[in-house]
């Protein structure tokens, strides 16, 4: 079995632990009193007003007057989320993280040592209160897709199980929106069709759902029926290391894409100085607001880990595919791939001038950052668009 362990407003939660005196007020994780920046996290009490992630804090200000607005402590979260971590290893070394605040365990081989998957949830559950002092919702399904399904119903502090006889009775019910990759566009689709629940969509012809919705008629018709095989996949076994941001809010300004895109290398290539890896395979993702989800990748002469060598070839990427931005991208992703060691690189035979001056720029960079805090150097262009901090990168596959 699978547990999906998310932490209830994570960011907002752990500031509400910290000064207890928030307790109840509408918390908001980011951004500023002066309308500056986005929101980064929202307590449940300010999401009651409409707030939410990645919402301009001059709208959250808006929506609630009376909002606590708190400058966001990256390095502090991370602290915390290792120590949360180091709580799932106890369980199982079967644990993907997918975020700060998020995870998948594979809890198969350990029930013998701690009881079924949903004793394991609960113990899990209690020892992050306990020992972390925030909240957790878990979900415990025969796979990924279903887990992460189930943790987000009975939000904050839910435990939602899905038992192998049961896996249609947990679906259809719900709507078609929490099917992966139905986003407005499709939703309005399936609409016309008559389909709005996941029972709805499960009864849809194979042969309709090809005419409509064409290579992505496969992928409506394994997870209406919970079909997901992906499995658990621990970081330790990485073969890439990538950052992704999903915007609450579509974004088809060019220039706000771009400087997304330099704060997100510069959180991979940060991070791949921090293992001592390095890659050659520069990948870009982006899915638009129709859940329509392009990737694309370039191969380098060399492997490296600057930031300015690995953002060059984001950068040329982004902008030979970037023609239909108009549609509004969803979501904007980086990745590296084809890893080894640091010591396993070659210097350049050209430039190696400013290849070095690049390391050094890094090496000073990841320094005062790691002195000062992820926020103490910016970016003039994501100063410019209101990008003034990011999470640690996402995923490592």
């Amino acid at each position: 079995m699978i547990l999906h362990i998310d932490m209830d407003a994570f960011y907002a939660s752990v500031e509400i632990r910290d000064n207890p005196a928030l307790a109840g007020l509408p918390v908001v994780v980011g951004g500023s009193v002066e309308g500056r920046g986005v929101v980064s996290a929202a307590s449940y009490a300010a999401r009651k007003f409409g707030i939410h992630s990645a919402m301009p804090a001059a709208q959250a200000g808006r929506l609630c007057p009376q909002a606590v607005f708190i400058k966001p402590r990256m390095e502090h979260y991370a602290a915390i989320s290792r120590q949360i971590r180091a709580i799932f290893n106890d369980f199982t070394s079967l644990v993907e993280p997918l975020s700060l605040d998020e995870a998948f365990l594979d809890v198969s081989g350990c029930t013998a040592l701690f009881g079924d998957a949903v004793s394991i949830a609960r113990q899990i559950r209690e020892r992050i209160r306990n020992e972390v002092g925030v909240t957790a919702s878990a979900g415990v399904a025969p796979n990924k897709y279903l887990a992460k399904l189930a943790s987000d119903l009975e939000k904050p502090d839910g435990l939602v199980v899905v038992p192998n006889d049961q896996i249609q009775e947990f679906l259809d019910p719900l709507d078609v929106s929490r099917v992966w990759g139905v986003g407005k566009q499709t939703q309005k689709k399936l609409t016309l069709l008559g389909v709005r629940t996941i029972a709805h969509l499960r009864l849809l012809p194979k042969d309709v759902l090809r005419s409509k919705f064409g290579i992505n008629s496969d992928h409506f018709w394994r997870l209406a029926r919970g079909i997901d095989t992906r499995p658990v996949v621990p970081d330790r076994e990485a073969k890439s290391i990538s950052h992704e941001t999903t915007f609450s809010a579509d974004i088809d300004d060019v220039h706000a894409l771009q400087a997304w895109l330099l704060e997100l290398t510069d959180q991979v290539a940060r991070r791949m100085r921090r293992y001592q890896i390095v890659g050659r395979t520069v990948q870009l993702k982006l899915r638009y607001s129709d859940f329509e989800t392009i990737t694309r990748s370039r191969t380098l002469p060399e492997a490296t880990d600057c930031t300015a060598e690995l953002g060059k070839s984001a950068s040329q990427l982004f902008a030979e595919n970037s023609a239909h931005v108009n549609r509004g991208i969803r979501l904007l992703g980086v990745g590296v791939s084809g890893l080894a060691q640091s010591g396993e690189q070659q210097l350049p035979l050209f430039d190696r001038e400013e290849s070095e001056r690049d390391r050094r720029m890094d090496q000073a960079s990841d320094k005062i950052r790691d002195r000062f805090g992820s926020v103490a150097l910016q970016r003039g262009s994501s100063m410019e668009q209101g990008i003034r901090f990011q999470p640690e990168p996402e995923r490592d596959k």
